[in-house]
């Protein structure tokens, strides 16, 4: 039977009573991190139950030396449980009458007092969970601006976005997931802002996730809120900026959090929530627009250049002549489309070999990559100079784009119409495409159209998605959050 059904297990008035039953559920004498500490305070038996490595160990020590000195001095006191109560030198301190709940709370990393002869626990935050600090992140880099970025721990990430946003609408609502992992989720939104409804929505597929544990954290609460299937293209904007994060709480997003992650979900999002940066903000509107239309090229070219290339050189007939130099001047044994998928596929395994190897290698690994391997191939024979050249222009494009999981999707499209030039020709390649953007623009996310605001069509928000406009010009809140107060200036 599992813990969602099973029936409660009271806080006995018998505290020994209540320790056979916790020494049984959580293993004490098993498990070497979960431990008790008993101790006599006016006459009654008090019980501390903590988890190693949760617990900040001084404020446990600072609590005991308290009731310590309460039982010191206050021996005639006539009511022992307000006295302790009266001690416990902490912001945080919540009752519990059922031992269930109280186990969860233990292994969140508060602690459990139980008194002699008193039917309630009283549950006392002093966690510290182990994890490193607010540093940059490394996908989200900015030349100016805050260098803080969400770290694993949720109590550190709402912490963040609080500071930036200290509106007394702001809602930080928790929930735990998964049967055995408890994980903490907040739901972040202003609540005067965002829509009831999408807040409604989110938060019902949390609640009705059933699962073990939540290990992989954000990215499997994504796919119960999203339903995204096979799917490439992300549903939901993931961000480890605080910055970035709390620009989209004030624009009527809501925001997930998820313990055990760095990474923030932010919802509803569109295609082209997927392509803006933190950087345009930091730079004056026209830098910003620069910069804007420099990585909308990039993202361009690394979708089609490389199968247009390969068109042109299958059908050498349809270069202007302006341009008969494309193409190569002579021909490998190895066809150019193997020549293609070759390259394509090292370097996304340069990539993945990037990743895994330690950082003092990984410079030289690059190095070797770029300049032994890529010149050998081209000297052997396996590869052209301009397949080298245009998968390479395709990969400066990924890596130009904002969102990783925008990045990968892309580069698959971008094989798929290299596949069907090759199998089709002009007309694969024409059609492919054609059918790319008209599923892009069938996608939706949250019951949001996937390109907003092109379809349907906005003049307005479009205009903000091809120039960035300065700030004090942009006085509404995007419609497609469907926000119920629309004007960004304060009332």
């Amino acid at each position: 039977m599992s813990k969602n059904t099973k029936e409660k297990q009271p806080v006995s008035k018998n505290i020994h009573q209540n320790e056979d039953y916790l020494t049984k559920q959580l293993g004490i004498g098993k498990s070497f991190d979960v431990g008790i500490r008993k101790i006599n305070i006016l006459g009654k038996e008090l019980q501390i139950y903590f988890v190693n490595g949760l617990c900040d160990t001084a404020f446990i020590i600072e609590l005991m030396k308290e009731l310590m000195e309460l039982d010191r001095h206050e021996k005639k006191q006539i009511i022992p449980r307000k006295a302790i109560e009266n001690r416990l030198t902490h912001q945080q301190v919540e009752y519990a009458e059922d031992l269930d709940q109280a186990i969860i709370q233990l292994l969140s990393g508060l602690i459990i007092l139980l008194i002699e002869d008193e039917s309630e626990a009283i549950i006392i935050d002093v966690r510290s969970y182990p994890g490193r600090g607010p540093n940059e992140p490394d996908t989200e880099k900015v030349v100016r601006g805050a260098r803080d970025g969400y770290t694993e721990n949720i109590i550190e990430n709402t912490g963040l976005t609080r500071r930036r946003i200290r509106d007394e609408r702001l809602r930080h609502e928790i929930l735990q997931v998964g049967e055995r992992s408890k994980t903490d989720i907040c739901i972040a939104y202003l609540e005067d802002v965002a829509d009831d409804a999408m807040v409604k929505v989110i938060r019902k597929e949390i609640e009705n996730i059933k699962i073990d544990g939540l290990t992989m954290a954000d990215k499997v609460v994504e796919e119960f809120i999203v339903k995204q299937g096979m799917n490439p293209f992300p549903l939901v904007r993931y961000s480890e900026r605080p910055d970035v994060v709390a620009t989209h709480i004030l624009e009527g997003h809501v925001v997930v959090f998820v313990d055990g992650s760095p990474s923030a979900i932010i919802t509803p999002t569109t295609f082209f929530h997927h392509v803006q940066h933190a950087e345009e903000f930091r730079q004056a509107p026209a830098v910003g627009t620069f910069f804007r239309w420099v990585r909308y090229s990039g993202m361009i070219f690394s979708l089609i250049i490389l199968p247009l290339w390969y068109l042109m050189v299958v059908q050498p007939d349809m270069l202007p002549a302006a341009l008969e130099y494309i193409g190569p001047n002579e021909t490998k044994n190895v066809p150019v489309f193997v020549q293609i998928l070759l390259a394509e596929f090292g370097i996304e395994l340069l990539r993945m070999a990037a990743i895994h190897t330690p950082s003092p290698l990984a410079t030289a690994l690059g190095l070797v990559a770029a300049l032994l391997i890529g010149d050998i191939a081209i000297s052997v024979g396996l590869f052209i100079p301009e397949v080298i050249l245009y998968v390479a222009v395709g990969a400066i494009g990924t890596f130009a784009t904002p969102s990783y999981e925008l990045g990968v999707a892309m580069k698959i499209v971008r094989l798929i119409l290299i596949v069907m030039t090759a199998i089709f020709k002009a007309p694969g390649f024409i059609i492919t495409l054609t059918i790319f953007v008209l599923w892009l623009a069938s996608i939706r996310s949250l019951e949001k159209p996937y390109f907003w605001p092109f379809l349907p069509f906005n003049p307005k928000a479009a205009m903000q998605i091809i120039v960035r406009t300065s700030v004090p010009t942009m006085k509404k809140r995007p419609s497609i959050v469907g926000t119920k107060n629309n004007t960004k200036q304060p009332v």
